[in-house]
C-alpha cells in the first residue's frame, strides 16, 4: 500500500467517525459508512435504527441508499464502502446487490469480542456466497472500537473460554 493509499484511508475512516459521534449525539449506535467513487464521498450513512424505528437502518444500508439517490442508480460499481464496523450479514448482503467492489473497515467483530455473531465474517459471507469482494481492514481501529466501546447501550461481552 502506497503512503497515499494510507492516507486516503486514513482521511475517509476519519470522516466515518465523524458520522459515528454524530449517530451517538442523536441516540442512536455510533455505526457510520460512507461510500467513495473516483475520490467523492457519494454516499453517508449512519446507524438510524433507535431515532428512525427502522431495524433495517443500518449504516451501510443507510450509504447506499444515499448513494444511490445521489447517484441514480443502484449500481454502485468501482466505489468503496468505509465503515467503522464490519458488516452485518444483511450490511455485507447488501453490499453486494449494490455492487461496491471493496470494504474498509476499523472494527471487526472479533475484535470487540461479540457473541452475537457467532463465528461471522464478512469473509465467509463472501466465500460461502462465491462473491467478489475485497476486503481491507485495520484501518483506525482502536478509535474505532472506542467509539463503539463508548456508547452507553455497549456492554463488553465476556472473554471467550476456550479448551
Amino acid at each position: 500500500m502506497s503512503d497515499n493509499e494510507s492516507a486516503e484511508r486514513d482521511l475517509f475512516m476519519g470522516q466515518v467517525l465523524e458520522l459515528c459521534g454524530e449517530a451517538d449525539a442523536r441516540g442512536d449506535c455510533p455505526v457510520a459508512s460512507i461510500i467513495v467513487r473516483d475520490g467523492q464521498v457519494i454516499g453517508r450513512g449512519s446507524n438510524r435504527v433507535a431515532t428512525g424505528g427502522d431495524p433495517t437502518a443500518h449504516a451501510e444500508v443507510e450509504a447506499i441508499r444515499d448513494a444511490a439517490r445521489n447517484m441514480g442508480t443502484g449500481d454502485l460499481s468501482g466505489a468503496t464502502l468505509y465503515s467503522a464496523m464490519e458488516p452485518c450479514p444483511m450490511c455485507c448482503w447488501a453490499i453486494k446487490e449494490a455492487k461496491i467492489g471493496r470494504i474498509v473497515l476499523g472494527a471487526r467483530h472479533a475484535g470487540m469480542r461479540r457473541i452475537d455473531y457467532g463465528n461471522y465474517s464478512v469473509e465467509k459471507l463472501i466465500d460461502m456466497t462465491c462473491s467478489a469482494l475485497v476486503v481491507v481492514d485495520g484501518v483506525r481501529v482502536a478509535e474505532c472500537e472506542a467509539v463503539r466501546r463508548g456508547w452507553k447501550h455497549w456492554v463488553e461481552p465476556p472473554a471467550r473460554v476456550t479448551g
